[in-house]
């Protein structure tokens, strides 16, 4: 064989080994590449996982929240049904006790202190039962009209009180705890009008 030959095959031998050691490398380059996008998923699931966890729980805790709501609101409204019905029986405790004392033919009766006594008692017990479930009346005693607790049913005209003033109480109201249970029916004072006071003028002046 020639020399020059030899160089050449050599020449063919050294491209082949590149060409191989190149394919190598591609072939560990492409196989590292699959194990980072694996690992880059794994990240990503697990953090897709970590938020759907929170929002899971987040859920969890606000279905929890309304259910305790739906269950106080329950309450609170069965309660509060019960004490608004609750207060015809005191309201009738009272009609019977001043229908009662008002009556003529009663009021030649002995006994009739003692039935009152009795009556009285019963209210007194009742009012305490309300007050321990925190039903109270509303005061409207030298108060003024408050459309939040009260309800006018008439006005009435009157010098010696200063407008929008309680004169008398129709039906007490009640409250529980700071919601109304029902609004006090009261009568409320009003001024005279400029021409009721000159008409009343020129009658006393004739």
């Amino acid at each position: 064989m020639s020399e020059d030959n030899q160089k050449i095959e050599d020449s063919l031998k050294e491209n082949v080994d590149k060409d191989q050691d190149s394919k190598k490398k591609q072939n560990n380059g492409d196989q590292s590449t699959p194990e980072k996008k694996e690992e880059k998923s794994l990240e990503e699931r697990l953090k897709e996982s970590e938020d759907k966890l929170l929002r899971s729980l987040a859920e969890i805790e606000n279905q929890r929240r309304r259910f305790e709501k739906e269950i106080k609101d329950a309450f609170e409204f069965g309660s509060f049904n019960f004490a608004k019905e609750s207060l015809a029986i005191l309201d009738n405790l009272q009609r019977a006790k001043l229908a009662i004392k008002n009556d003529e033919n009663l009021k030649t009766n002995k006994d009739l202190d003692k039935f009152l006594e009795n009556i009285i008692i019963i209210e007194k017990d009742l009012i305490n039962i309300f007050e321990r479930n925190r039903i109270k009346k509303i005061d409207t005693k030298n108060k003024k009209f408050d459309p939040n607790l009260h309800q006018a049913m008439s006005e009435i005209e009157d010098k010696s009180k200063d407008t929008g003033s309680i004169i008398q109480e129709m039906q007490p109201g009640y409250m529980l705890g700071e919601r109304l249970l029902r609004p006090a029916l009261v009568s409320v004072a009003k001024k005279k009008t400029k021409e009721k006071e000159e008409k009343n003028q020129k009658k006393q002046d004739k």
